[in-house]
């Protein structure tokens, strides 16, 4: 495991599993979110985030983790990849922590990401993009899409983690640090 994507649907706790796992393992942390948005919930044309996603990969030969899904870039991410790992909690507790999460968010007001100045509102917590109802639309549809790819001849070259509790995650934290 060198070149690693981390999929799945808005707080599964990909960033923070992301992290851990880049470190444990000495990789480069590749953030997806931070090198689509831009200042003000811009979003980066295709052509540049793109761009960027090529050049993070190309500046870390020894390996990376990236975190995040981003279907447009997977022919990018998925070139070289090694392993792919899925994580897939219930939807009740990605609901909560997406609700915790974007509560956290409004109150302390920090930006989220290092290249953005964006924040969360009261205002976009409740909007029809917002994180929470972005999470329930794109649950079941991650699953779907997720499962198919497990299963998909063309990518049986990639080693794919299926991880579906919190447990789980934990333990594939911890042989890692092995």
């Amino acid at each position: 495991m060198k070149r690693i994507n981390v999929v799945g649907t808005s707080a599964s706790g990909k960033s923070t599993f992301s992290k851990a796992l880049a470190q444990q393992l000495k990789l480069s942390y590749i953030e997806l979110d931070d090198l689509f948005w831009l200042d003000d919930w811009q979003e980066s044309s295709d052509q540049e985030f793109f761009k960027k996603v090529q050049q993070k990969i190309n500046q870390a030969p020894e390996g990376y983790v990236i975190d995040g899904n981003y279907t447009r870039t997977q022919k990018i991410k998925w070139e070289q990849i090694d392993t792919i790992i899925w994580l897939d909690l219930p939807f009740h507790i990605n609901f909560y922590r997406s609700v915790k999460r974007a509560l956290h968010r409004v109150f302390s007001q920090q930006p989220l990401w290092i290249s953005s100045n964006n924040t969360e509102s009261f205002k976009s917590l409740f909007a029809r993009d917002s994180i929470v109802f972005w999470m329930v639309k794109t649950h079941q549809k991650n699953r779907e899409k997720y499962l198919k790819i497990l299963n998909d001849p063309q990518y049986s070259d990639i080693q794919f983690i299926h991880l579906r509790s919190r447990k789980d995650i934990n333990e594939f934290l911890t042989r890692s640090k092995l």
